[in-house]
């Protein structure tokens, strides 16, 4: 959902719209249009880094899977992905294996969530598209 105002999200970062980061400061307002804006400039961001993180690796996917990494990454960040026991699967051809790293990125500070549980579920069904 939308949220047009500031907000500390669960893992404790400045959020707004539809999960936008980058340089949101308290008591930031938005609207539902800017939220929009936001939000596709966030997925060409992503897109970008996802698609030269799989160039540099010789890592080929499909389109549900490369969209799977590009919804994981905005919101966990390149840097998690790239670290991650599910990158290091993708780089040993591991997909089946990959897919089920995502569910097991569910946790905020420690404490499952549903939320992010219903997300890394819809992510993995998309992955294995």
């Amino acid at each position: 959902p939308c949220v047009t105002t500031a907000y500390v999200c669960p893992s404790g970062t400045l959020t707004i719209g539809y999960g936008h980061t980058k340089d949101v400061k308290k008591g930031d307002v938005c609207s539902p249009t800017y939220a929009l804006t936001l939000l596709k400039q966030d997925v060409i961001y992503f897109e970008k880094y996802v698609e030269k993180a799989l160039n540099a690796d010789e890592i080929v996917v499909t389109q549900g899977q490369f969209d799977a990494l590009v919804c994981f990454a905005f919101n966990v960040g390149m840097t998690a992905l790239i670290r991650s026991t599910l990158w290091k699967k993708l780089r040993n051809h591991d997909y089946q294996g990959a897919s089920n790293e995502l569910l097991r990125w569910n946790k905020a500070d420690g404490h499952v969530l549903k939320g992010l549980t219903r997300r890394r579920e819809a992510e993995r069904a998309l992955f294995l598209s």
